[in-house]
């Protein structure tokens, strides 16, 4: 399939191609009805298959003002530096 990016419209298209790409083939293997940790594992074969990089279960602090709140934010996954 030949796919056009234009970045100027819309930033980090290309990665997001691939990771939609990623996630539909999760879709397609095991369908629906699984825990989410069960797909978290699939995104992550297919993410180490696919050369895609990224940290799994990233942990965030977080400002609120001038404060950090006591709780912290954990991203399923942080791919490629850039997206969550």
């Amino acid at each position: 399939m030949n796919v056009s990016f234009d970045e100027e419209e819309y930033l980090l298209q290309k990665e997001t191609y691939k990771i939609i790409g990623v996630g539909m083939e999760v879709h397609r293997v095991l369908g629906k009805g699984f825990s989410e940790i069960v797909y978290k594992d699939a995104l992550e074969y297919e993410f180490n298959k696919k050369g895609i990089s990224f940290e799994r279960e990233k942990e965030f602090l977080i400002r609120y003002k001038e404060k950090i709140l006591p709780h912290k934010f954990y991203a399923d996954f942080v791919i490629e530096n850039e997206i969550i």
